[in-house]
């Protein structure tokens, strides 16, 4: 680990699979981020999904709020994307932002929803997963405990971002993206790449019986175990949607699975479990490379 970063509390897997960044805010603070050396390595994309270090906001939403919706200050949460875009070398304008319901939508970006959710209306309702081949388009999601989920295609030149909370995931959300990106702009999975950020892990996502039940007959014994009380269950998403992802045709080394659980790592990302629901929002991005790099 580089000196200086916040310590973070890992599963345990492969410590090559997420890297930790820093960069120093003009008024002192360290402004902290994650990405996926895979993606990366496609020299097609930036990317990276946020921390709560490094942002303007205050009290429970501390300090890296990238949700309007929480409750924070409008000027704090725009403080706070400014200062990612000049991590990705973006503006604002650039940006897409989605509107999750725990859906399994998807919608196709174009230049002319730049901006929306940030400095434009957004004027679509209900949408978990975006897809985009256009350069220079970032698209946003939000987490607080959630799967995010990343999709680059780097021979037809298209990424995709998509929320997969246990809804989603039950309603396959990865193959979804994986077929709409297909349809979209051709996009074959065995030439694809995935990525799998932080979210709950299986020890801290206890369910009921009515949600353990239908993931355990779609993908088998290996997404849940018995919890700790009768009818409770500890559910795995990263196994899960890793299983829908490898069903989908992706293939195993295509796929970066996260080793980082937001709910263990509470000081460091937002949990709606560890807090209680008093959080702010974290942040997935993904842009498109407007010219491929050299690897």
């Amino acid at each position: 680990m580089v000196c200086g970063m916040f310590p973070i509390i890992r599963n345990g897997q492969d410590r090559s699979v997420l890297c930790q960044h820093r960069v120093e805010n003009e008024d002192g603070t360290g402004l902290e981020y994650l990405t996926f050396p895979l993606l990366d390595s496609t020299g097609m994309v930036r990317h990276l999904f946020s921390t709560r270090l490094g942002g303007t906001s205050r009290g429970e939403f501390a300090s890296m709020n990238l949700g309007f919706t929480r409750g924070d200050r409008e000027e704090d949460v725009l403080a706070n994307y400014k200062r990612i875009a000049a991590v990705l070398g973006c503006s604002l304008e650039d940006m897409t932002v989605s509107h999750q319901t725990h859906t399994v939508n998807i919608r196709r970006i174009t230049r002319e929803d730049r901006g929306k959710g940030i400095t434009r209306p957004r004027d679509y309702e209900n949408v978990d997963g975006m897809v985009t081949d256009e350069p220079g388009i970032v698209l946003v999601t939000y987490y607080a405990d959630c799967v995010p989920l990343y999709f680059v295609d780097p021979v037809h030149r298209a990424v995709g971002l998509a929320h997969s909370g246990w809804r989603g995931t039950l309603g396959r959300m990865g193959e979804r993206m994986v077929r709409a990106m297909g349809e979209a702009y051709g996009s074959r999975p065995e030439e694809m790449y995935a990525a799998i950020a932080p979210s709950i892990c299986r020890d801290c996502y206890e369910v009921s019986e009515d949600v353990a039940v239908p993931f355990l007959d779609m993908l088998g014994k290996d997404v849940a175990v018995p919890g700790k009380a009768p009818g409770k269950y500890q559910l795995d998403l990263w196994i899960a949607n890793k299983m829908i992802l490898k069903q989908a045709g992706i293939p195993e080394d295509h796929i970066a699975v996260t080793d980082i659980c937001t709910c263990h790592n509470s000081r460091y990302l937002f949990s709606h479990r560890a807090s209680g629901g008093r959080r702010g929002n974290l942040g997935a991005f993904l842009m498109l490379e407007p010219y491929p790099r050299e690897n």
